[in-house]
């Protein structure tokens, strides 16, 4: 049979194979702590779970490509309401996860041949879902002085005669830290000024902390209010098996948009769409926000935990639920260092390879999506084995 050049060249996605390493663990009866995925630990809202039944004995037939109007409507409110910023309803595109909308972006946006620039490092499915559209993505090593971020220097100093696009995340994955607010108008100037596209991926965004009506960061579309945003159901709002989406598009693109989400998905999960309508109601943004509350309280214990057992966080996370840190001085490189955690502390970490050639050997993402006594333990047994690696230090 012949396999495609596009299927034997994308890379696998490694967090998952340190999770089947954990699961072989654990099938052994060895109990595993999960530190490598990046799935909240609270699940869908109540709300949204008592909906179900009701929303079984609806109609469940295809909707209109873009989404139902109520949760397109539900969506632009909620920009209004948590983030001050006004979006026509009709520039909502609901999407299956935000991979889905990174996938009809990437077709509308991406000829063969046009380069990207992705900050590295960075989430390692948005580069394969660009090059799938044949787009040559070009990694532009970001450090810790420039937040590990994309920012409007960068961007002037690396676009090129076949540039034509940058996606950004703000968080980002895997590091959790956040492009400044004062960056973000010289970023989409920038961007404009060379004729070119900028897609921000916000699904961290309301897992921030910020002077936002809702409490977090300010989205960019309070800066550019024409911006290409991504966002999701899945992190603030713990709908991952849900798979929704959804993405904010100038008017230009909505029909092309449109389009093509006919020809590939048809539309996103009905179940999904009328179940995330329960997500906007003010109890159960109360409970979104506790959650991020949490979250914040995680961070600090995180923190402090490596801080204590001497595994520096170059640039602390702003948001989402990751750290990063360096592990180049306890003498191993990170994936040995996972490797070793893994089989003899337990704990299930992922390695920098899965972000990017600049930190696959010095950086270990750490996810605190679990709760608090489970991270507790994680750093006892991470201690132990850290000192362990110089038994005399």
């Amino acid at each position: 049979m012949h396999i495609s050049r596009r299927a034997k060249e994308t890379a696998p996605f490694y967090v998952m194979e340190v999770a089947d390493q954990a699961t072989a663990l654990e099938e052994q009866g060895i109990d595993i702590i999960h530190l490598n995925v990046g799935e909240p630990d609270f699940g869908a809202a109540p709300a949204v779970l008592e909906a179900l039944p009701r929303i079984a004995h609806s109609s469940l037939a295809y909707t209109g490509a873009l989404g139902i109007p109520e949760l397109r409507q539900a969506i632009a409110g909620f920009y209004r309401t948590r983030h001050g910023v006004g979006i026509a309803p009709e520039r909502i595109v609901v999407t299956s996860g935000a991979t889905g909308a990174l996938l009809l972006l990437a077709a509308a946006l991406v000829d063969p041949g046009d380069e990207v620039l992705l900050a590295d490092p960075t989430y390692p499915c948005n580069v394969q879902i660009l090059a799938g559209f044949g787009a040559d993505v070009r990694l532009v090593r970001a450090d810790a002085a420039h937040l590990y971020q994309l920012d409007s220097a960068l961007v002037r100093d690396n676009w090129g005669a076949r540039t034509k696009g940058a996606v950004v995340a703000s968080p980002a994955n895997p590091t959790g830290s956040c492009i400044p607010f004062d960056e973000l108008a010289p970023l989409t100037r920038t961007v404009a000024e060379r004729d070119g596209w900028l897609l921000f991926d916000e699904i961290y965004l309301d897992l921030t902390e910020g002077d936002a009506p809702g409490g977090s960061r300010p989205s960019v579309l309070s800066v550019d209010p024409q911006a290409l945003v991504v966002n999701s159901f899945s992190k603030y709002f713990g709908m991952t098996g849900w798979r929704l989406g959804w993405a904010v598009v100038p008017d230009d693109l909505v029909d092309p948009i449109e389009r093509l989400s006919q020809n590939f998905v048809i539309c996103p999960s009905v179940v999904a769409q009328k179940a995330a309508l329960e997500c906007f109601e003010p109890e159960t943004l109360a409970i979104f926000d506790a959650r991020r509350d949490e979250f914040r309280k995680r961070r600090e214990i995180v923190l402090a935990g490596l801080e204590e057992m001497g595994l520096p966080v170059p640039v602390k996370p702003d948001g989402a639920f990751y750290a990063y840190f360096d592990v180049s001085g306890t003498g191993l490189g990170a994936a040995e260092f996972c490797s070793r955690a893994l089989h003899e502390a337990h704990v299930a970490l992922t390695p920098g390879k899965d972000f990017g050639p600049a930190t696959a050997d010095t950086h270990v993402r750490f996810s605190y999506s679990v709760g608090q006594d489970q991270l507790r333990e994680a750093l006892v047994r991470l201690g132990g084995f850290v000192k362990s690696l110089c038994p005399g230090c």
